[in-house]
């Protein structure tokens, strides 16, 4: 049994297409589904990719910004300015605050902002520099996604935050990366896993999806997962590579609600025969005699 509510993360990520008033309008739309959070993304395209990967071409160039794809990530960024402006509005509006930082120079510029939590994707969940100065620096909650990441891989993240004294502090993901990814490869039993292995040692457990639907969602959330982060856009068609496994406002909406009302049921019967059920027993209870 969940002791809290599970916490839903709106990831908007990088689908407001780089327009800033499209990312206010999102976390609007956000809030009046429900979620709990809002999550954007924080990349130094040339820390990250070097000067060789900025300049390759986008993979699917149907997808791209920019003439290549370092190009096409600094199309999408937005700046420390601006992400200051988007967790003021974020404050305003009531809804937590997040982005995943990507590189040194954005867990620094992020850091700054001292929001609730920063997340760590997947990608750059062995940038070891980067966690360091997190657990150093930044006294919020680290959450951090196990996608594309071997059980060695996972025990060195978590011995590393232990190490730093911040294990308490770090919440890990199970996830599949992959966009969008079909149900088989979501492997929800990994919850279970993480909870047995590491549910002793670290702050929590959650669940990162990339599928299709919220079914997936409120398994996840009855074996046991305390956050359920899912990439949120205002149109699936839109251009970008994330949109196709994102939920749109009537999804989010659909999977806040479902994430509360399953957490109520979440329960035992406080009584053999529960006050609701007492008059349907006078009425309908056969009673040998």
């Amino acid at each position: 049994m969940l002791a809290e509510k599970p916490k839903v993360v709106a990831e908007i990520g990088c689908n407001h297409k780089g327009d800033f008033q499209t990312a206010k309008e999102m976390i609007k739309v956000a809030v009046l589904s429900g979620a709990d959070a809002v999550k954007f993304q924080k990349r130094n395209n040339h820390e990250l990719l070097g000067e060789e990967g900025y300049n390759k071409p986008h993979p699917n160039p149907a997808n791209s910004y920019g003439k290549t794809y370092g190009e096409h990530r600094d199309f999408l960024e937005f700046s420390w300015q601006q992400h200051k402006e988007l967790k003021d509005y974020c404050d305003e509006v009531g809804v937590v605050y997040s982005t995943s930082v990507w590189d040194m120079t954005s867990a620094k510029e992020i850091t700054a902002l001292t929001p609730e939590f920063i997340k760590i994707p997947s990608a750059s969940n062995l940038h070891f520099e980067m966690l360091g100065y997190l657990c150093d620096h930044f006294k919020g909650q680290v959450q951090l996604s196990f996608g594309m990441t071997t059980h060695d891989e996972e025990e060195k993240i978590v011995s590393f935050f232990e190490s730093k004294g911040r294990a308490k502090d770090l919440l890990i993901y199970s996830c599949t990366s992959g966009y969008p990814v079909p149900f088989e490869d979501i492997c929800l039993y990994e919850i279970v896993r993480l909870k047995n292995t590491y549910g002793q040692r670290v702050g929590g457990i959650g669940f990162s999806g990339h599928h299709l639907g919220i079914a997936a969602d409120i398994a996840a959330m009855t074996l046991g997962a305390e956050w359920i982060e899912r990439h949120f856009t205002l149109d699936r068609t839109w251009k970008g590579t994330d949109h196709a496994a994102s939920l749109e406002p009537e999804g989010l909406r659909k999977l806040c609600r479902d994430v509360k009302n399953v957490y109520k049921a979440l329960a035992y019967k406080t009584n053999e025969i529960l006050s609701i059920e007492a008059v349907q027993r006078e009425k309908l209870k056969w009673n040998p005699k």
